[in-house]
């Protein structure tokens, strides 16, 4: 129960006058600061004033191209990125900021590279340099503040790969089964990277995980869910589905638990297995209104069966 909640409903079942309830809240704490505000809050601004200053630069630029010449452009994003290094060798303290600044001053640097020799790379080159490049800068730092969009710009490249490379674009197709598995595999390994098992040398917490985790379910459910409707069911479908259903198997796992993906990996199999239901119903013919409570009724079963399985696996972790 929330504790602000018990102190009110404390005050009312005792019928405790406006000082004694002010007294209560005093003793409860709520007049005080938070224990860890004084430790979140200097890094939560640190990291946004990274950020800031990050994206700022690469705008600036944009905003001057005009006015800079092709080697002030350089000259200033390489700037940046070197002083950012040499600062988080030097203060230790603001380490994870500083080397964010340095991860986006290198995407910076790549995309204004791409722009100004027009190279003709795909898309997905461009992110998969930025994610490999950075990684050195994520295992200095060992912190969430730059695993976390680390596996933003890795996913975006799987997904600019994958689109670059399928024979139908985003319409996915039986034949494109193993650009599929290759992708998946990729980003449910970048998971793996960022997951418990390997934090003794990554650094990671949880929040990169659960963003991979995210990502790949949007990335698998997806292709699974255009394969369904694209009247391709053979491969992709499936695939998804069984791919799916081992990375909820492995998040079981006492090494690798995490409440907040297995939900979300959970969610992508309930979604593929009722539309599944779903397009068998309506394709055979039947009745439109009894496939509807059918297809509602194991949709309601399928997400309570979902719900007291995480919760039964969540009671047997905690205590």
């Amino acid at each position: 129960m929330d504790l602000r909640l018990a102190v009110y409903q404390l005050a009312a079942s005792n019928q405790l006058d406006a000082a004694q309830t002010r007294q209560l809240q005093d003793l409860a704490g709520f007049q005080r600061e938070p224990r860890s505000l004084a430790y979140w809050l200097p890094r939560g601004v640190a990291v946004l004033a990274a950020a800031l200053l990050g994206m700022g630069l690469i705008f600036w630029v944009a905003a001057n191209w005009e006015d800079l010449g092709r080697t002030g452009r350089f000259a200033l994003i390489q700037a940046v990125f070197v002083l950012a290094c040499l600062g988080a060798l030097v203060f230790s303290a603001a380490r994870a900021p500083l080397l964010l600044i340095a991860m986006l001053a290198i995407g910076g640097l790549f995309a204004y590279f791409g722009q100004t020799y027009q190279t003709g790379a795909d898309p997905w080159q461009l992110f998969a340099v930025w994610a490999v490049l950075a990684l050195p800068l994520c295992l200095v730092a060992r912190s969430d503040v730059l695993w976390t969009p680390w596996m933003l710009v890795l996913a975006t490249g799987i997904t600019l790969w994958m689109q670059a490379h399928a024979r139908h674009s985003w319409l996915i197709r039986a034949d494109d089964i193993d650009i599929l598995l290759t992708g998946w595999v990729a980003l449910l390994a970048a998971c793996a990277l960022v997951s418990p098992l390997l934090a003794r040398w990554t650094g990671t917490g949880p929040w990169p995980l659960r963003l991979g985790l995210v990502l790949a379910v949007i990335m698998i459910a997806g292709s699974g869910l255009s394969a369904l409707f694209g009247s391709d069911i053979a491969s992709p479908y499936w695939a998804a589905l069984g791919v799916l259903v081992l990375a909820a198997g492995l998040l079981l796992t006492r090494q690798v638990f995490d409440v907040f993906g297995l939900s979300a990996v959970a969610l992508g199999i309930d979604i593929l297995l009722v539309c599944g239901l779903a397009s068998r119903l309506f394709d055979n013919g039947n009745d439109a209104v009894g496939a509807m409570l059918l297809l509602g009724l194991s949709a309601a079963i399928l997400l309570a069966l979902t719900v007291q399985g995480i919760l039964w696996r969540t009671r047997r972790e905690a205590p």
